[in-house]
């Protein structure tokens, strides 16, 4: 499965030995030479012109550098989620929400993909577009295609995709800007996703997720529909283990998050979503940290897997049964922390729009 992001391959990568020595030009290695004669091949390009390009093309040891910083163990969910959930993302969230409601709601309409996933998903890449990305996306894939060992394959067909991409777009190039790993514009696409899932929103011929506000916001729902959203269904909701079987269940969470079952099989093992509920008044209660018009969780979800997540708070650990939408947001991004992190910023967003 192609992946989409930097985060994604982050925790799939370890620091490789240091590259040799790289020539002054990528022009004149023959692993490139066979890539060019690769790309003829299969896919008609020109020859000498794709030698230019990689005459062109330049080496970064910062992109090396930041693919080889070792993690020395993966962050908890109370260090991971403040970063996203500050008042200055939430609050950005909401401008960003009332700058480009239109596109959102009809999004929304088109692809089933709620207006506040969508605007968290782009909060939590890039900020809303502050945090792109500043390296030419030319340098950072040929950079890692030829000298990251450990995840060339992967990067020379992000590369090939790239250089298909631009031909299609009719652009330079030298003209996209993006993270280390090549990911591009707000939504932060790699090039395999940007061809396959990318979508010209608002019909001006081209597809722009860096300037095109309307082209991401429409890529992003698309993404998510692909991928199997499902309208009205819920993402995650909390859940209670009863005393006597929490040790036997928190076994089968492996790195917080366990294999999928149906929801009648945890209930069984103790495991009970407390979802919203009608109170006596017939109103719908919330739990805390859940949007007024959050979905609740089926009455009769049959066979439908879900999965218990576990998130670690300051004090007691929280705990969670997920539901097919968050484990499409791991498409995205397979972190339970990303996934997770998205549809609470979602829900913050979500709420402070609608008071405003």
């Amino acid at each position: 499965m192609r992946a989409i992001t930097l985060a994604a391959f982050l925790a799939a990568s370890a620091a490789p030995a240091a590259p040799a020595a790289v020539p002054q030009s990528y022009a004149d290695r023959p692993d490139v030479s066979a890539f060019i004669d690769e790309m003829v091949a299969d896919h008609g390009f020109n020859a000498r012109a794709l030698r230019r390009f990689f005459a062109k093309v330049r080496y970064q040891q910062s992109v090396i550098n930041a693919m080889s910083r070792p993690v020395l163990e993966p962050p908890k969910w109370y260090q991971y989620a403040p970063q996203f959930l500050s008042a200055s993302r939430i609050d950005g969230g909401v401008a960003f929400w009332r700058a480009n409601a239109a596109t959102l709601e009809r999004a929304q309409n088109e692809f089933g993909v709620p207006a506040e996933i969508v605007v968290a998903i782009i909060g939590v890449e890039t900020f809303y577009g502050r945090n792109a990305g500043s390296y030419r996306v030319a340098d950072a894939l040929t950079t890692l295609a030829f000298d990251y060992p450990r995840r060339a394959e992967y990067f020379r067909n992000e590369l090939k995709q790239f250089l298909l991409q631009t031909r299609e777009q009719k652009i330079s190039p030298f003209a996209p800007k993006g993270s280390y790993a090549g990911a591009q514009g707000l939504p932060q696409f790699m090039p395999s996703s940007l061809r396959d899932y990318a979508v010209d929103y608002d019909n001006d011929g081209k597809i722009d997720l860096a300037a095109d506000v309307d082209d991401a916001v429409g890529s992003v729902a698309n993404y998510l529909a692909w991928h199997g959203w499902q309208t009205g269904e819920p993402v995650m909701e909390p859940a209670s283990i009863d005393v006597d079987k929490r040790d036997e269940v928190e076994r089968m969470l492996d790195g917080g998050i366990s294999d999928r079952r149906t929801l009648e099989s945890w209930q069984r093992d103790g495991v009970n979503a407390t979802g919203i509920r009608e109170s006596a008044s017939g109103a719908p209660e919330s739990p805390p940290g859940i949007g007024e018009s959050a979905p609740s969780i089926p009455e009769s979800p049959g066979a439908d897997s879900v999965g218990v997540l576990m998130l670690e708070e300051e004090g007691e650990p929280s705990y969670w049964v997920v539901f097919n939408n968050w484990y499409v947001l791991t498409r995205y991004n397979r972190s339970r922390l990303y996934a997770s992190a998205v549809w609470t910023l979602a829900q913050e967003v979500k709420r402070a729009f609608g008071g405003q």
